[in-house]
């Protein structure tokens, strides 16, 4: 079955080894990564791991205001997501570059 450029069937295979190969790499890299987001302008900063694990939460005592905790609870869950964004955006870009695809294919995630 020729037609599939070089190699025909043997040729497909290989090159979706090769790129599967590539993708668990930029995947074990994305893990490793940490990614920070913050809200109330920086007065919580969230970092979670790329396997969107939080990994440290920093607030400014400023921020602390025993008369408005859901102001503060507010902003934790901001940062968190802001930090979650982020990695989403970071890891589609990483994987992008390091996986073209031929246009019109997506990666199943």
């Amino acid at each position: 079955m020729r037609g599939f450029g070089g190699g025909g069937m043997g040729g497909l295979m290989a090159q979706a080894q090769k790129m599967q190969a590539k993708l668990a790499k930029v995947q074990e890299e994305i893990a490793a990564m940490e990614i920070d987001g913050e809200a109330g302008n920086g007065a919580v900063k969230v970092t979670v791991s790329g396997k969107h694990e939080c990994r440290r939460v920093h607030i400014d005592p400023a921020a602390v205001d025993p008369d408005d905790i859901e102001m503060l609870e507010d902003l934790v869950q901001l940062a968190f997501n802001n930090a979650e964004q982020r990695l989403e955006e970071i890891s589609q870009a990483r994987i992008r570059q390091e996986v073209p695809l031929p246009p019109g294919m997506k990666l199943p995630f």
